[in-house]
């Protein structure tokens, strides 16, 4: 079903790879629908804890297909989303500010992961920024192209960007459409960590099992949702909603197990979603 992406699953970690490396794994409408769906499939996947997305050969991905650039430039739209591959991956009850194109990834119910293995550019900035988590390869290379080519800051880049690097920082992004290099995404926050190149994918596996064999699925799910949610909230209510959902925690089998687990000195055996 697949042409533009791979899609494995190995316990407890679903990879996506974009997977058109002669075009630096350019973005088309096609692979997103691919991913999409792959998203879905690996949300209600067991074997599942958390899915990362990473990019063949030598990039994560360099945004938008010059193709689909020139046929929008001439007027011309893309046909929609092949009917194999519909899918509506994330919570509903996430709102519909976290499900939008490419925002999605917000509201599904497992952790998503960047492993950004190369140069990323343009549309696939917003893209990875909407992951949970972002690992990064000290060969990644980050670019906001859009104001060099008569864009603005899309796909929620402009909402996104700021809270995580701040909004000077974000500006200087987005006005000069500047390289930045792994190591200073990593001091400005724009990546969670800089690893070896060779060691990128082997990290990631080894913090997806971590996250499997000591944490409850249940319990990420629920922090992911307070976070997202709680940014436009006052902390006056997100600390009244932490308290409803810590009485809720409350009568969930994985507390049970959890504080049994720590008394027992044994690995807590959570269920997964």
């Amino acid at each position: 079903m697949y042409e533009q992406i791979r899609y494995e699953v190995t316990d407890p970690m679903a990879t996506i790879t974009l997977n058109r490396p002669e075009a630096l794994n350019a973005w088309t409408a096609r692979m997103g629908a691919e991913v999409k769906h792959a998203v879905a499939r690996a949300e209600v996947d067991k074997s599942v804890v958390a899915i990362v997305i990473t990019g063949e050969g030598r990039g994560f991905c360099a945004g938008a297909d010059l193709n689909d650039l020139q046929d929008i430039s001439d007027g011309r739209r893309d046909g929609g989303v092949p009917p194999e591959l519909e899918a509506d991956p994330g919570d509903p009850a996430m709102g519909e500010d976290f499900r939008g194109t490419y925002t999605y990834f917000l509201s599904v119910r497992k952790p998503v992961i960047a492993a950004i293995n190369g140069p990323v550019a343009g549309m696939a900035v917003p893209i990875s920024l909407s992951c949970d988590l972002r690992f990064a390869s000290e060969k990644a290379l980050f670019t906001l192209a859009f104001s060099q080519r008569g864009l603005i800051a899309e796909w929620g880049s402009a909402w996104l960007l700021p809270r995580l690097i701040g909004p000077s920082a974000a500006l200087d992004m987005l006005f000069s459409s500047r390289k930045v290099d792994a190591r200073e995404a990593e001091r400005m926050g724009l990546v969670n960590r800089v690893l070896p190149h060779e060691e990128l994918l082997s990290f990631v596996r080894a913090y997806v099992e971590h996250l499997a064999t000591t944490c409850s699925p249940a319990s990420l799910s629920v922090m992911k949702r307070q976070v997202y949610q709680q940014l436009t909230e006052s902390l006056g209510v997100a600390e009244k909603e932490a308290v409803r959902l810590m009485v809720e925690s409350f009568d969930r089998p994985d507390f049970k197990e959890g504080v049994t687990s720590f008394m027992e000195k044994r690995a807590p055996k959570f269920e997964r979603i």
